[in-house]
């Protein structure tokens, strides 16, 4: 005997019923990626900044919540203020420094000339080096007694004695910041390259036959259109100068006399050489803090000239 079947009375309700579960795929296939990521980004930061509030220490053996006591400390805190500055310096610099010259030769990369390709391939060499290999490399060349910088500079008249770059608190960090420069101008240059392609080339035509010349080209077709690529590109590149550790962990370890500490530098040494989790985890924090400050800074600035010019 065949039984009936019937239909829903409504049957949206079964319709409905049928779209949940497969709403629910997605999530359910992106939650390993999710929980990937939250044990090694987002739950190291809670926990820091759960530390900063403590004063735990493996050499004391104290674990106790402190609250503020640890940003107290901070705000009177000399050393801090003292890597705070050489981190804002540097990062000012080096980026600077970095988009001037990278735009430069983004400028030289986008014409048309032989081997164009070639030189493309090769400027990437320095961003491709390790920055270790390239902190040793500047180690060698800014030798205070046996380096190249100091034998040309003679020889050429510029100096009268050799100069201890990076063993000396007046030059120290003016080489770390040379040695970076070095290395991620390449990293700029690319990413401006990139917006300089995207800039109609019907514009620049039809600027150079009503008789403009390179100069005004660049000034009001150019650089409009380039700015807001250069201010992704400067963002990109602020973040990762304010995070420098490895090239002034290598070339100078912080010194001499401190006069090349970094935050970064700093906290490594609380956090792993005094075994001050607390205080170490409230100077990264500020760390934090301020590169987020930073960042709010470069987006205002591009959500700015985007509306301009949309």
């Amino acid at each position: 005997m065949a039984t009936a079947v019937t239909a829903p009375a409504d049957g949206r309700t079964q319709k409905s019923t049928r779209a949940l579960p497969s709403a629910l795929w997605p999530w359910l296939l992106l939650l390993p990626a999710f929980i990937s990521l939250g044990s090694v980004s987002f739950y190291p930061i809670v926990n820091g900044i759960y530390l900063s509030f403590t004063n735990r220490s493996l050499i004391t053996q104290d674990n106790d919540f402190v609250g503020i006591a640890n940003y107290a400390q901070l705000l009177a805190d000399p050393p801090f203020w003292n890597a705070w500055w050489h981190t804002i310096w540097f990062t000012i610099a080096s980026t600077g420094l970095e988009t001037l010259i990278g735009l430069a030769m983004a400028l030289i990369l986008c014409e048309s000339f032989s081997g164009r390709g070639v030189i493309r391939a090769a400027m990437l060499v320095p961003w491709a080096m390790p920055t270790v290999v390239t902190s040793k490399m500047f180690g060698w060349l800014f030798d205070g007694q046996h380096g190249i910088i100091n034998f040309i500079l003679l020889h050429a008249g510029l100096i009268d004695q050799n100069v201890n770059w990076y063993g000396s608190p007046d030059t120290a960090l003016t080489t770390i910041i040379l040695a970076d420069v070095w290395k991620t101008t390449p990293f700029m240059a690319l990413l401006l390259l990139t917006g300089l392609q995207t800039v109609p080339k019907s514009l620049i035509e039809a600027a150079r036959m009503d008789g403009a010349k390179a100069w005004t080209i660049f000034w009001n077709i150019r650089l409009p259109l380039l700015l807001p690529t250069l201010l992704i590109a400067g963002l990109f590149r602020a973040l990762d100068a304010f995070r420098v550790f490895d090239l002034v962990y290598v070339l100078t370890g912080g010194g001499p006399a401190d006069s090349t500490e970094t935050l970064s530098t700093l906290s490594y040494k609380i956090l792993f050489s005094t075994l001050q989790f607390g205080y170490g985890s409230a100077v990264s924090t500020a760390m934090f803090i301020t590169e987020g400050m930073i960042a709010v800074v470069f987006c205002l600035f591009l959500v700015r000239q985007i509306r301009k010019t949309t």
